[in-house]
């Protein structure tokens, strides 16, 4: 019985999809591709970054990715080498300008917008005069009283 908790723990242990082949020989390279792969999103998986991706487009970017560091391109231009084959979405944590700029600042946009609007509403609601608040002239208690057979 001891035997099967130790395989449940081994087996509920997340499993890296990055391949012996895939590792570079150099440790340095390989950190920095390790670093890089951690932000890049697998398009197969969605919200899984490539390092831990069993798909095969998420090993093709692994790849992409050591390649181009092997080369000599510094991580920015990795990224944005992968970015312009990719799009934006590759990215696990978007850049906040350009489009993303919209999604960032909307929703705080909204709420102060929100709070304004609001906070007009209340201010104008307290200026306002009560409706039973009116009292009548004394022409008009009069012509009541008239009316009313007093």
């Amino acid at each position: 019985m001891k035997w099967l908790s130790i395989l449940f723990i081994f087996w509920t242990l997340p499993a890296f999809a990055v391949q012996p082949n895939e590792v570079l020989s150099d440790p340095k390279l390989e950190e920095r591709a390790r670093d890089l792969s951690q932000g890049l999103r697998c398009l197969v998986c969605r919200n899984e970054n490539i390092d831990d991706s069993n798909a095969e487009l998420a090993r093709d970017l692994r790849l992409l990715v050591r390649e181009r560091l092997v080369e000599g391109d510094t991580d920015e231009e990795v990224l944005d080498f992968v970015v312009s084959r990719y799009g934006e979405y590759v990215l696990l944590n978007p850049t906040k300008g350009g489009s993303n700029a919209i999604l960032y600042y909307a929703g705080p946009g909204m709420l102060l917008l929100a709070l304004l609007i609001g906070g007009l509403y209340l201010r104008t609601r307290a200026r306002a005069t009560p409706e039973g608040s009116n009292s009548l002239s004394d022409d008009e208690t009069k012509r009541l009283k008239q009316i009313m057979g007093e």
